[in-house]
């Protein structure tokens, strides 16, 4: 699916989990499903906890997280 499509699927609307970035239609936040895949789980193990996301919606938060890692302005931190 092309980049701009999965974008399409994470929306941030200040009413919805504090206008962090969500998963379109859910209050499911992007940070979490980044935070999941950081920690090692899988794609299954995903779907298990949220079955209502799809394969797409999860390529639209690494698709999300990609596109920050471009941006110019760069929080780091030393990495242990």
């Amino acid at each position: 699916m092309p980049e701009q499509e999965l974008m399409e699927r994470v929306t941030s609307k200040p009413d919805v989990c504090g206008g962090r970035p969500c998963i379109r239609d859910t209050r499911i936040e992007i940070a979490v499903i980044l935070d999941g895949l950081a920690e090692g789980m899988t794609e299954p193990d995903i779907f298990d906890h949220y079955p209502q996301l799809t394969k797409n919606e999860i390529h639209a938060c690494l698709a999300y997280a990609a596109d920050l890692a471009h941006e110019s302005v760069w929080k780091t931190g030393t990495l242990q």
